[in-house]
């Protein structure tokens, strides 16, 4: 194809695709509205099948030494008494290993990469989509620049959308569609330096007091970092401010997480302090969408959170976005320059396992917020998981890999 692909979106799943794009000896460019791309965020869960796609792309040692190899998921009541625990990684079996890492350092070391592979002019910063036309043979794709106020229209083989919760792309594709679809539940997280190793010092733990929730894990260099997740409302549609749409992140108050979390007595891990001495606190909404029938047409598409936005129980969010970049790039490297019969089969690939996700990951964040925790409730809920995900397991171990063959010489 001679124009290059367009990748509305410079986060985990926008760059991702980048790399694999490049690795199928494809061109692609990533067009960013922020002016600069920042390690901000807090820690996020890769899993297993995320971190295959990006060690097959060259990125195994990065990742191991920026992240912390998760060893088990525990879940507990406020007291510190275990209800349930579950091995993760490459303890169950897996080839890869499952990392909990800091969204930021991830974030850069993709950045990092892109510059590197596909040159410094790959990424744009401050460019801003605005709307697209499709053609036959292209789409075109109108872009501000955000510093000097100019717009400029930019050809295209075709546009990705991968830019996030808030898409342009998809709103642009999907103009019908309502207000985000909130849990009822608002999330404060944070990162603290310096928290004593807890349980194998490899821990994912989740704790729970009825409405009120903690997960913590460690991130690496000396870091923990936490959720705190409190229900202050019935699930629905998110609602809106009075100046407009809530934001679906903001600087959070640790005065109005602390209150929630009074007469918390882990033991082997101290709340208070665990709070008390965070840096800069976040808030958000746990938000997701209803699943789309169809993503895009013709030589649109989306991926990653602009895709299907899913609530953060079982941490798949990452590694999804990952998925869906190998996945969209190996079927544009079979599609032998079709690109609309290319970008339909990576949709026919990924849509309904990744909704699958979004469903699921509401079903257990349903199931893991009774009005109190209970042993027997948790240990069947992690149960059904454990057999779900012991199948993806040997189905990740023998699947074939997503990198294209290589061209045959003289093709």
């Amino acid at each position: 194809m001679a124009a290059p692909v367009l990748i509305a979106g410079g986060g985990i799943g926008g760059l991702t695709t980048a790399l694999s794009l490049h690795a199928a000896g494809i061109d692609a460019v990533v067009v960013e509205s922020a002016r600069r791309i920042e390690p901000i965020g807090v820690g996020i869960n890769l899993l297993t099948g995320g971190v295959r796609e990006l060690v097959e792309l060259g990125l195994g040692d990065e990742l191991a030494e920026l992240g912390v190899a998760t060893a088990e998921y525990a879940f507990c009541d406020k007291y510190g008494n275990e209800l349930f625990s579950q091995p993760r990684g490459t303890v169950t079996g897996s080839k890869w290993p499952q990392y909990c890492i800091h969204r930021g350092e991830l974030h850069l070391m993709l950045l990092d990469e892109v510059r590197r592979r596909l040159g410094p002019d790959a990424v744009r910063t401050g460019a801003r989509l605005q709307d697209f036309a499709q053609h036959d043979d292209a789409v075109e794709v109108r872009v501000t620049d955000r510093a000097g106020g100019g717009t400029e229209t930019l050809r295209a083989a075709a546009l990705v959308g991968a830019d996030g919760l808030n898409s342009t792309v998809r709103t642009l594709l999907h103009p019908d569609e309502g207000p985000l679809a909130w849990s009822g539940q608002r999330m404060w997280r944070g990162v603290t330096e310096g928290v004593p190793p807890f349980l194998t010092g490899r821990s994912w733990v989740g704790a729970s007091d009825g409405d009120v929730t903690l997960v913590a894990y460690p991130i690496g260099k000396d870091r923990t970092n936490w959720v705190c997740l409190v229900r202050v409302a019935e699930p629905g549609l998110l609602p809106e401010a009075a100046d407009g749409p809530v934001d679906d992140r903001r600087e959070g108050l640790l005065k109005e997480v602390m209150a929630h979390y009074e007469g918390w007595s882990m033991g082997w891990l101290d709340v208070r302090d665990l709070l008390e001495r965070s840096g800069d606190v976040l808030e958000y909404p746990m938000v997701d969408r209803d699943p789309l029938p169809a993503w895009g047409s013709g030589r649109v598409t989306l991926l990653g959170d602009a895709a299907h936005p899913m609530y953060p129980a079982g941490g798949n969010g990452a590694a999804q976005a990952v998925l869906d970049a190998r996945v969209l790039a190996y079927e544009l490297a079979q599609a032998d320059g079709d690109v609309p019969a290319g970008l339909a089969a990576y949709e026919r690939a990924r849509l309904e396992p990744a909704n699958g996700v979004v469903m699921a990951a509401r079903a257990m964040e349903r199931a893991t917020s009774p009005s109190t925790w209970d042993r027997a409730q948790v240990t069947q809920m992690m149960e059904m998981y454990r057999m779900k995900a012991e199948s993806e397991v040997a189905e990740l171990n023998s699947r074939a890999s997503y990198t294209p063959p290589a061209p045959r010489a003289g093709s």
